[in-house]
């Protein structure tokens, strides 16, 4: 494996932006993680259901190794098994009273023609290398959660795994303070004008150099999503943008925070934007060399300020 530049410098190393005495994110755990899911296994498409079981398998030794109590939520599709990998602080065991949850969950599927380096392994790799930096006191009511099924033809679907899991929160009555999905956090650049947006007036509000992490929600979100980038950006250097908006704007529900949404959930999708910056999204040219993982880590340190902020 070839390293990115200065890789092995944040390595071991605190996290000195506001919140000193906090481990970095490494990046070349997170790459590692990025090219198990998009090199060693490749495309993950519903179709291929024995193939989604085995990177579920890895995701729970994944966490179990990093000390959480592990539950998968099986749910079935066109006559096959599907699975979401829960993961929670085991310290919960003896705790009485319930307390309320903070989500955090990201997608393991792709398209059947792309290895998915930035949809979604990116994602997937956020997930784990937060739980190792919060694995040594991992907040109460924090779960972390690997969804399924997101892509194509489930999308906005009932069978999308974050719906199953939403919906069971929504049963159980459970009490959530919010949800933070992460779909596409990998992609950056700094060539002038290499972000695009949904709306032709947005490049007056926003940067037009694809260098930044946004968070998106609905309008209903909007508190949720302030609360998340304030504490986000206490804990990363990484600059962030923000948008709530109506559903009709393209991109604005294009991941699983839409099914946390559907159930009256506060909930918000941190990405690098999709195909508003990355033109390799849902091609085969979607490989773990097109991204930055440097920037990649950032985002990871911002979330976790976000958890032990918010959670």
């Amino acid at each position: 494996m070839k390293n990115h530049p200065n890789d092995f410098k944040r390595q071991g190393q605190l996290n000195t932006h506001i919140r000193p005495g906090y481990p970095c994110a490494d990046p070349v755990k997170f790459q590692h993680w990025v090219e198990y899911l998009a090199l060693e296994i490749g495309p993950r498409p519903y179709s291929s259901p024995k193939i989604l079981r085995k990177v579920a398998d890895r995701l729970s030794v994944g966490f179990k190794g990093l000390g959480y109590n592990v539950d998968e939520q099986l749910y079935y599709y066109k006559g096959e098994t599907y699975c979401n990998i829960c993961a929670s602080p085991k310290k919960e065991k003896i705790k009485q009273d319930p307390v309320p949850l903070l989500v955090v969950g990201a997608h393991y599927d792709t398209v059947s023609c792309s290895p998915g380096a930035d949809d979604n392994a990116s994602g997937i790799a956020g997930i784990m290398e937060l739980a190792r930096l919060i694995s040594r006191d991992p907040p109460l009511g924090i779960r972390l959660v690997a969804f399924a099924l997101e892509e194509p033809p489930v999308f906005r679907t009932r069978y999308m795994g974050s719906f199953v899991y939403a919906r069971g929160l929504k049963r159980s009555k459970a009490s959530l303070r919010g949800m933070i999905c992460l779909d596409m956090i990998g992609y950056f650049s700094d060539r002038p004008k290499s972000q695009s947006f949904p709306l032709f007036f947005m490049d007056r509000f926003y940067p037009n150099t694809g260098n930044f992490i946004a968070l998106v929600g609905n309008t209903k979100s909007a508190k949720w999503t302030k609360a998340v980038k304030d504490a986000f950006s206490q804990g990363t250097d990484l600059p962030a943008e923000s948008l709530n908006a109506p559903t009709i704007v393209v991109g604005i529900d294009f991941s699983d925070h839409r099914s946390f949404n559907r159930f009256g959930y506060p909930a918000l999708l941190v990405t690098d934007t999709a195909f508003y910056r990355n033109r390799n999204y849902h091609r085969p040219s979607d490989m773990p060399k097109t991204l930055d993982y440097q920037r990649a880590a950032k985002v990871v340190d911002g979330l976790a300020c976000a958890v032990r902020t918010l959670a």
